[in-house]
């Protein structure tokens, strides 16, 4: 009867540590996703810009 006793809180004992551990790769998996976004971020203010656009209006002679 102990063993049965024993082996029903070692089982509920790993459902709650599983529950844990299936909770604690969740918030990994949104943490992973939020530093992969930062560092997209980061890259894309490291490219150079792009070319400038042309000025638009008067141009004096002499600054071609």
């Amino acid at each position: 009867m102990r063993a049965f006793v024993r082996l029903r809180e070692m089982v509920s004992a790993h459902g709650e540590l599983a529950a844990k551990l299936a909770e604690l790769e969740r918030q990994m998996a949104s943490h992973d996703r939020h530093i992969r976004s930062l560092f997209d971020a980061i890259r894309e203010l490291m490219e150079p810009p792009e070319k400038p656009m042309p000025r638009i209006g008067f141009k004096p002679r002499g600054d071609e």
